[in-house]
């Protein structure tokens, strides 16, 4: 059937054009941003149908359901962008309670004027980054605001996936004398947005490790250890994620800053912009806490994957009724790793 017969006009100009109030109409130009655009990135079984839901058969297992906005700045960065981020941060929650991620919902909140060369280099993202991690957008949403009212683009995901029997990973597990593991360098997503923001240069780029990290999970959980908690260390960093991890629990954790994996111009770049590498935001990094018995071979069955090359033991969980997270310094002294307080790096994710 063609475009005509269909009701539709000429394809939508992807070079040179700009979203105007009507793609968000719900009339003839909305129908064509989603054949022109999102369905010939997306297309799926379930998608092609272009109901207003997609009706998927349940998999057997627990169903887990996640759901985050995007809201970054800027829209592009190294080593990613905010369609990059909006899959991969929305499976990464997912993934983190041992579920396998299968389907992603797409909503977008689009400024008027927004180029439609910039949106289908973020829908473009979007589909390379769902293929990699193997997902399925199967529904989705298109408003537009006026211009002026927005920022170019905001992106809400929810992702579904299924949780097979045994598995329990929680946020409340973590048990004192259980071993804390980070999956690799933290900060680097932060610190990648910050310089493209302030326009800084550093002798090595920095890119963000913006990445879906179910693969990794998996690989975690097919080593035969017992872990208790997995977390990926968004905004505030590993810091205040061990902090609410200490909370859910009700224990403290010791950690050892000379353990701690940082990349040297990340460090470099955290002493330049007077932050610290354990509150800036990663992407592609996760936590994991687990019986002291099963390190060993958790860190290796993360090491041995491309994801967790550079993973390491970084501390330990401690009976502590205060809840604090605490670190010895590479100066043999000990301080406290308190909550974030306020925001150190807006709209970073």
């Amino acid at each position: 059937m063609s475009r005509v017969s269909r009701g539709l006009g000429r394809p939508l100009d992807l070079r040179s054009g700009r979203v105007d109030l009507s793609h968000g109409s719900g009339g003839r130009a909305s129908a064509q941003l989603v054949e022109d655009l999102f369905l010939r990135a997306f297309d799926n079984e379930w998608l092609r149908v272009l109901d207003d839901q997609a009706c998927l058969a349940p998999p057997p297992g627990r169903i887990v359901m996640a759901t985050d906005s995007h809201v970054v700045t800027p829209l592009f960065f190294p080593g990613g962008d905010i369609g990059t981020l909006a899959v991969n941060g929305t499976v990464n929650d997912v993934a983190m309670s041992g579920a396998r991620p299968l389907y992603l919902s797409a909503g977008f909140i689009l400024e008027e004027g927004f180029p439609l060369a910039d949106l289908k280099r973020i829908v473009d993202s979007m589909a390379a980054a769902a293929g990699a991690a193997g997902v399925a957008i199967v529904t989705g949403d298109t408003k537009v605001v006026e211009q002026g009212k927005g920022d170019g683009v905001f992106i809400n995901t929810t992702g579904v996936g299924v949780l097979p029997p045994g598995v329990e990973i929680s946020g409340r597990r973590a048990r004192p004398g259980d071993a804390i593991l980070v999956s690799g360098t933290i900060g680097d997503h932060g610190v990648a947005i910050m310089s493209r923001r302030e326009n800084l240069e550093f002798e090595t780029e920095v890119r963000s490790d913006c990445a879906a990290l179910n693969g990794l999970v998996a690989a975690m959980l097919a080593s035969g250890a017992r872990l208790h908690v997995l977390r990926d260390p968004t905004r505030g960093g590993v810091a205040t994620t061990l902090n609410e991890i200490a909370r859910q629990s009700g224990v403290g954790m010791m950690l050892e800053e000379s353990a701690l994996p940082v990349d040297p111009a990340v460090a470099a770049a955290c002493e330049f912009l007077g932050l610290d590498p354990l509150y800036v935001a990663n992407e592609g990094k996760l936590l994991a806490i687990c019986p002291a018995a099963d390190a060993a071979a958790l860190l290796a069955a993360m090491q041995a994957h491309p994801l967790g090359r550079r993973a390491a033991r970084i501390g330990t969980v401690v009976q502590d009724p205060d809840q604090f997270v605490q670190m010895t310094t590479v100066l043999g002294g000990r301080r406290i790793v308190d909550w974030l307080a306020g925001e150190q790096l807006p709209r970073i994710c």
